[in-house]
């Protein structure tokens, strides 16, 4: 078997390989604008002896947002296998290669939606982002406040709205941080309609993309950076109360709708969405904000059954200032945090908390490691509204 990057003459096979795997026919225009926009360097297949495509994968340059910070993230998306190359290990080849091609890269981190969560769980990945679905009807929606602001429809316009999108994307861990090319190929590919709220002053604070269709409003993305616009676009949703019955939307996981709401006994849904992974655990350390507090270390024993560079003894330090370093060491020492790459991930991409963790044998050591790490992990919400 021989893993490698696609070139231009696989195109065709991928497609028909993706066409097969995930049942639908791509139309000749949308076939066009794919080939268009095919880099083949951030496609890795696996081939048989003939050179045959057995089995493929994207691997797509992101960068994501993680605690305030953006960093370097590579998407895993389309992995797809022909019927007859199945079960004889061609995406744990391929998963494998992107890790290493990941970390060349200086993608500390990878996110991926799995067809099934154990799966992904044997190569170090963990489930970090749930969402929340609501299913409201207008009897739901919060009261009218009639605040000071205005809702302007516009067309669609990344321009309008992309700073706004950054500054709510940034307060959590997860969220994409977009380039123009993806608001083009990927927000604005959906028909809809686009709101935009100012406050008094005419300053944009917020804004929802929405479709509404057979009464019901299907809110596509919902970003509102102020309370005032929080509040405005509730009362701009509400002014279609005599044209929907039904009012769907995704929300983070700690939304606080059904406290702030009269009756909260709407259709609430809480479902997992992503997955993470620490590619590179030093590299990722090195760039993550951790809780100030005083200078201090500990030793972790770091379990990774598939990237060898994370296997084994590290210290953690940590900086009063938050910075941390971390390093790989040949001390050796019973007062130490042993945890897999997948605990890592939790702790510092998935919003667990250690002590929780240790309780369930998912981390071990001394309780005063683990209380020190209580202390330092930052407290932070995870949300992802797009999907690759």
């Amino acid at each position: 078997m021989d893993i490698r990057h696609l070139s231009l003459e696989d195109f065709d096979e991928r497609i028909a390989l993706s066409e097969f795997a995930f049942q639908f026919k791509l139309p000749q225009d949308r076939r066009e604008t794919e080939l268009r926009y095919f880099r083949p360097e951030e496609h890795l297949g696996a081939f048989d002896d003939q050179g045959k495509l057995l089995s493929a994968l994207i691997l797509l340059p992101f960068r994501v947002w993680v605690n305030g910070t953006s960093m370097k993230m590579g998407g895993i998306a389309g992995v797809a296998t022909w019927p007859e190359a199945r079960r004889h290990g061609c995406v744990s080849r391929l998963l494998h290669a992107s890790l290493t091609e990941m970390r060349e890269q200086g993608q500390t981190i990878s996110m991926l939606h799995p067809f099934a969560f154990p799966f992904y769980r044997k190569y170090g990945w963990e489930m970090t982002v749930e969402r929340k679905k609501y299913e409201l009807e207008p009897r739901h929606f919060p009261a009218k406040r009639n605040g000071p602001g205005s809702v302007e429809r516009i067309a669609p316009n990344t321009a309008a709205v992309a700073e706004l999108y950054a500054k709510a994307a940034s307060r959590y861990t997860g969220t994409l941080d977009r380039t123009e090319e993806w608001w083009t190929r990927k927000r604005w590919i959906t028909p809809g309609l686009l709101a935009l709220y100012r406050n008094e002053a005419g300053e944009p604070e917020g804004y929802l993309h929405y479709q509404v269709e057979n009464r019901v409003m299907t809110v596509l993305e919902w970003v509102s950076v102020t309370e005032g616009a929080r509040s405005g676009l509730w009362d701009f949703v509400g002014n279609h109360d005599s044209m929907i019955d039904r009012l769907l939307l995704t929300v983070p996981s700690n939304d606080p709708l059904p406290f702030l709401v009269s009756d909260p006994r709407f259709k609430q849904e809480t479902h997992p969405y992503f997955m993470s992974r620490i590619v590179d655990a030093e590299a990722f350390v090195s760039e993550y904000r951790f809780a100030p507090g005083t200078d201090e270390s500990l030793l972790l024993r770091l379990q990774d059954a598939h990237a060898d560079w994370n296997d084994g003894m590290f210290r953690l330090s940590l900086g009063a200032n938050g910075k941390a370093e971390l390093k790989r060491t040949v001390e050796d020492s019973a007062a130490s945090v042993t945890l897999d790459i997948q605990t890592l991930t939790a702790l510092l991409l998935g919003g667990r908390r250690p002590t929780p963790l240790a309780e369930a044998g998912r981390l071990g050591g001394d309780s005063k490691l683990v209380g020190l790490l209580e202390r330092r992990l930052p407290r932070y919400d995870t949300f992802l509204m797009d999907f690759f």
